[in-house]
């Protein structure tokens, strides 16, 4: 008997190696898998400080970077700039402009990003704006049905400012995305076309961060984008002229221009059993200079041509700004005035403009 208890000493030596031969595989396993998670964290590690070498402090790095393609790009605001007080200035004017413009609609925008991503708030204020309805669905909940609409909006707005020297600044995908600086050019190119009411902020300039992908290495740079300028040159003013001095200190003298102007194109318009009066609002919808232009180059302008009975803003603009080319077609300069600013009724705008004709034509029969 005395051999059971050394077999069974045995017994449980081998038990014992068995167990720590497993162990010992169990914590070789154990610690190759830990090994290689460290591993994988420090390539994905070292991976992110090869891609973002220059990224700037304060940027947060989006996991859409990361997925980039080769050689796309992506634009975000930098940090510091969406708290210079001349861009929050910006926003607060703006906001307060829509808000206004679409008081009837009982719209209220709180934020730009938030409220005119989806395109609801763009579609009611060129609607708004234009006097144009578009074609599109009232509610999209969908990101499909809100980029359809979005896409509608900024055709028509494109459209609209792209013949006027705009550059488009703005897309689909980054109003969508809630791309502030997208909104904000979109909104002020908006405001200065169709001479909003309100006082821009003058130099307001944002830096933008772009990030971009080559060769599977994202790059980084900033880019200032200059939002407004002068308020001058954002509503179309010009150097300061005989007229800016005559509305400023000559007012008597003025009006002395105005009747030479009034019996100069009343000469011609009287051909046609028409007669002015009112130099500012009579030729703001853009008829009366499109049959005069006519009379003075003795030529019939077809009715195909322009609106005989203009019902919105859009249709006197086409009307102002084919005048226009007709003076050009004449051998005239290029008008400083814009179109907008005539059928604004800007005085000096309307009597540049009449004045030009007049030095032109004073001796036509």
């Amino acid at each position: 008997m005395a051999g059971a208890p050394v077999r069974s000493a045995i017994s449980q030596s081998g038990k014992m190696k068995k167990d720590e031969s497993f162990l010992g595989k169990l914590g070789g396993t154990l610690v190759r898998k830990k090994k290689s998670k460290e591993v994988s964290d420090l390539h994905e590690e070292g991976k992110n400080a090869i891609n973002t070498p220059m990224l700037p402090s304060g940027t947060e790095i989006h996991p859409e970077d990361t997925m980039l393609e080769e050689n796309a790009e992506r634009n975000m605001l930098d940090p510091t700039s969406r708290e210079n007080p001349k861009f929050k200035d910006l926003q607060r004017v703006l906001i307060d402009w829509i808000n206004n413009e679409l008081e009837e609609d009982r719209i209220i925008v709180k934020g730009l990003e938030e409220d005119c991503y989806d395109g609801q708030v763009l579609q009611k204020l060129f609607e708004k704006l234009s006097g144009r309805k578009l074609n599109v669905a009232e509610v999209t909940q969908s990101e499909i049905g809100q980029k359809q609409k979005l896409q509608t909006v900024l055709e028509a707005v494109n459209e609209l400012l792209r013949p006027h020297g705009w550059s488009i600044e703005w897309s689909v995908d980054s109003i969508h995305a809630k791309n502030l600086v997208a909104i904000v050019y979109l909104l002020v190119a908006l405001a200065m076309h169709y001479l909003a009411p309100i006082r821009l902020p003058e130099h307001v300039s944002v830096q933008v961060v772009v990030v971009k992908k080559r060769e599977g290495i994202l790059q980084t740079s900033h880019v200032t984008k200059e939002l407004t300028s002068t308020t001058e040159m954002m509503m179309g003013r010009f150097e300061r002229d005989a007229f800016d001095t005559l509305l400023d200190h000559a007012p008597d003298k003025l009006n002395v221009v105005k009747k030479s102007l009034v019996t100069f194109v009343n000469k011609h318009l009287n051909k046609l059993n028409l007669e002015v009066t009112e130099l500012e609002s009579q030729f703001a919808d853009g008829v009366y200079l499109v049959l005069l232009m006519g009379l003075l180059e003795n030529y019939f302008v077809p009715l195909y041509n322009f609106f005989l009975t203009p019902e919105n803003f859009e249709q006197k603009v086409h009307n102002v700004a084919f005048a226009f080319e007709l003076m050009q077609d004449g051998g005239l300069k290029k008008p400083k005035a814009r179109p907008e600013d005539v059928v604004n009724l800007n005085l000096k705008s309307t009597l540049r403009v009449l004045y030009n004709l007049f030095t032109n034509y004073k001796n036509s029969e």
